[in-house]
C-alpha cells in the first residue's frame, strides 16, 4: 500500500508540472489535475465506474469506511484504535455501531478464556515429585 502510494505522489508531481501556473497547491492526496479538490460528485462517479469494471455491486463511498472500522474489529485491533482511526468523538460510538461485529469476539474471548480455564491433569507429575522426594530422603539419610 505504502508503495502504491509513493507512485501516486510521483503521478502527482507529473500532474503539478502539466499543469505549471494553473496548479493550485491544497496540501491534498487526492486533488483534481490542477491540485484543486476533487467535486464529490465526480469523484462518486468514478468510484462507481471503478467498481463495475471489475464487477462488483454498487456501494456507496462512505461503505468502504463501515468495511474498514468490521474488518479491523475481526482481527481483533483494540476498538479504541479503531475509534481514533474514524474520528469518532466517543468510543461508545464506534461500539454501538459496530456491535454487530462483537458477538464472534465475543466468543473468541469465552474459548481464550475456557483454555486458561481448562484443569489439567497434575496428579501424576505430583506423584513423580513425591517418588523423588522420598529417593532423596533415603539417599540422604544413607549418608
Amino acid at each position: 500500500m505504502v508503495e502504491k502510494l509513493r507512485k501516486h505522489l510521483d503521478n502527482q508531481d507529473l500532474d503539478r508540472q502539466e499543469a505549471a501556473e494553473k496548479w493550485q497547491e491544497n496540501g491534498l492526496i487526492f486533488p483534481t489535475t490542477i491540485g484543486t479538490p476533487m467535486a464529490a460528485r465526480n469523484m462518486y462517479e468514478d468510484f462507481r465506474k471503478l467498481l463495475k469494471k471489475i464487477g462488483l455491486p454498487v456501494i456507496r463511498f462512505h461503505d468502504l469506511r463501515h468495511t474498514a472500522a468490521t474488518l479491523m474489529l475481526q482481527q481483533g485491533i483494540h476498538p479504541k484504535i479503531v475509534q481514533e482511526r474514524l474520528g469518532h468523538a466517543d468510543i461508545s460510538m464506534t461500539l454501538n455501531t459496530y456491535s454487530h461485529v462483537l458477538p464472534s469476539m465475543q466468543e473468541e474471548a469465552a474459548e481464550k478464556l475456557d483454555e486458561l480455564l481448562t484443569p489439567i491433569e497434575v496428579s501424576k507429575e505430583i506423584k513423580q515429585l513425591r517418588e523423588k522426594e522420598q529417593i532423596y530422603s533415603i539417599l540422604s539419610s544413607e549418608f
